[in-house]
């Protein structure tokens, strides 16, 4: 009973009840202050509608985004010939009006925006046959126009290749849809020439072998190469026109060679 009656006295003392009221007071400020804080840090309670950026031009929104303290940042530029240089694609977030999201202060909004360009590579079309190089421009979505060169040694094949008046090489990149002039040879006729047996050569040797003959141009296909390596080791399994001893090709053929990588006969240099 003694020790309730002290503790009581304790508790009553004006001592305890002053530190007991300094440590309310503390905590219920420190509570304030870390509430004010985070309101203020977080922009608690604000609620900013985002607007709808899809088709603006992306000169045009740093007004319209500044007047809510918003903020762009470009993630991408995408193809589309369609749309004007710049147009924005995507956003995100959405609209407000579409995800019915709301932001705060600072907030960034991703774009994607549109570009007319695209590059691509130029591949080499020299000693191809004209129908071939065609084929491969309108592949990789380029143009072309076609000019007629007297030659005797490529009759039907593109002896150079000209973007905007200069030779291109291969490998050098280019806007889609840009116009690669062509030239090719052409000659009034020439006398047979004999087709050389081309089996089981390597496709360089072949080429090497065709290439030295006057106007026959070359066409290697391996549909089972898969790298540089299997074009190495590949060999000729047959050859359009075929050979045939004291057969001779009209002036101008364009000798097709099928290769392998498998190739399992007799290996020639």
């Amino acid at each position: 009973m003694e020790l309730l009656k002290k503790i009581k006295i304790f508790v009553w003392s004006k001592h305890f009840l002053k530190h007991v009221g300094i440590v309310i007071l503390t905590y219920l400020f420190v509570v304030s202050f870390v509430i004010f804080y985070l309101d203020s840090f977080t922009n608690h309670g604000q609620k900013i509608k985002v607007p709808n950026l899809i088709g603006k031009n992306i000169n045009s929104i740093k007004g319209l985004l500044e007047e809510n303290n918003l903020h762009y940042e470009v993630i991408e530029s995408k193809y589309d010939p369609k749309k004007p240089e710049g147009t924005i694609i995507e956003q995100d977030p959405l609209a407000t009006a579409i995800s019915t999201v709301f932001v705060k202060e600072e907030r960034i909004i991703r774009i994607r925006i549109s570009k007319r360009t695209q590059l691509v590579e130029m591949p080499s079309l020299i000693n191809k046959s004209e129908r071939f190089a065609l084929q491969v421009l309108k592949n990789r979505e380029l143009k072309y126009k076609i000019e007629y060169k007297t030659s005797s040694e490529s009759n039907g094949a593109v002896i150079q290749q000209k973007y905007k008046g200069k030779i291109i090489k291969e490998g050098e990149k280019i806007q889609i849809g840009s116009v690669i002039l062509l030239i090719i040879g052409r000659n009034e006729g020439g006398e047979p020439i004999q087709i050389p047996n081309l089996y089981g050569l390597s496709i360089s040797a072949a080429k090497d072998s065709i290439l030295a003959l006057p106007s026959l141009s070359f066409i290697a296909v391996c549909p089972d190469c898969l790298n540089y390596e299997d074009s190495l080791n590949a060999r000729i399994e047959t050859q359009s026109p075929e050979y045939l001893e004291g057969v001779r090709s009209p002036f101008g053929t364009s000798v097709t060679v099928f290769a392998s990588p498998n190739f399992e006969g007799q290996k020639n240099p």
